[in-house]
C-alpha cells in the first residue's frame, strides 16, 4: 500500500492542503483545523508536510499534534530547492501544497518532537 503524505501550504487567511483526491482548501482558524482534521481522518496518513511561515502554521501544527497526527514542519529552503531540482518554476499555493506532499513523498524527513509549550 502506498503512504500517503499530506502537504499543507500555509498562508495568515488560508490553508491549501493537497490530498489523495486532489487539492482541497481551508480556513487558518480553529474551526478551519478541525474541519479538515476530520477530513483527513478518512485516509491512513504516513505524513503532514508544513513549511515553516513565519508563525502562521504554528496553530494548526499544535493542532495536529495534540491529535497525534504526523505532522512534519520543514524548512522552505530545502521546499524551494527540491522544487527547482524537479523544474517546478511555477508558485501558487496550490502548486506549493502538492510540491511540499512531494517532498515529503520523495526526501521522508524525519519526524521529530514539537517543543513543548514551555
Amino acid at each position: 500500500m502506498e503512504s500517503i503524505v499530506i502537504g499543507i501550504d500555509v498562508a495568515k487567511q488560508q490553508l491549501d492542503v493537497a490530498t489523495p483526491k486532489g487539492v482541497l482548501q481551508a480556513p487558518n482558524t480553529p474551526e478551519g483545523h478541525r474541519h479538515l482534521m476530520k477530513q483527513l481522518a478518512n485516509w491512513s496518513i504516513d505524513s503532514i508536510i508544513v513549511e515553516a511561515t513565519g508563525g502562521y502554521e504554528r496553530a494548526v501544527v499544535a493542532e495536529m499534534a495534540a491529535a497525534n497526527l504526523p505532522i512534519i514542519v520543514v524548512n522552505p529552503r530545502q521546499v524551494r530547492d527540491f522544487a527547482r531540482a524537479t523544474g517546478q518554476l511555477a508558485k501558487t499555493d496550490s502548486i506549493d501544497a502538492q510540491m511540499l506532499a512531494q517532498f515529503g513523498q520523495v526526501v521522508r524527513p524525519e519526524q521529530r518532537p514539537l517543543p513543548s509549550k514551555k
